[in-house]
């Protein structure tokens, strides 16, 4: 139950975290970037949870 709980939680994040960098008033490929670096956090925090890390 709790690696559900923590699997929803950093989707959760991770989308709002997405959605606030696609308003924020910058170069597109900075918001690539970010979008990049904040999905590969999210799948390491994922995988973590999941007990591969």
């Amino acid at each position: 139950m709790s690696a559900t709980i923590s699997i929803l939680l950093t989707i959760l994040f991770a989308g709002v975290v997405l959605y606030l960098v696609q308003k924020l008033p910058i170069d597109p490929t900075m918001k690539q970037r970010a979008q990049f670096v904040i999905l590969i956090a999210g799948m390491v925090s994922l995988l973590g949870s999941l007990g591969v890390f």
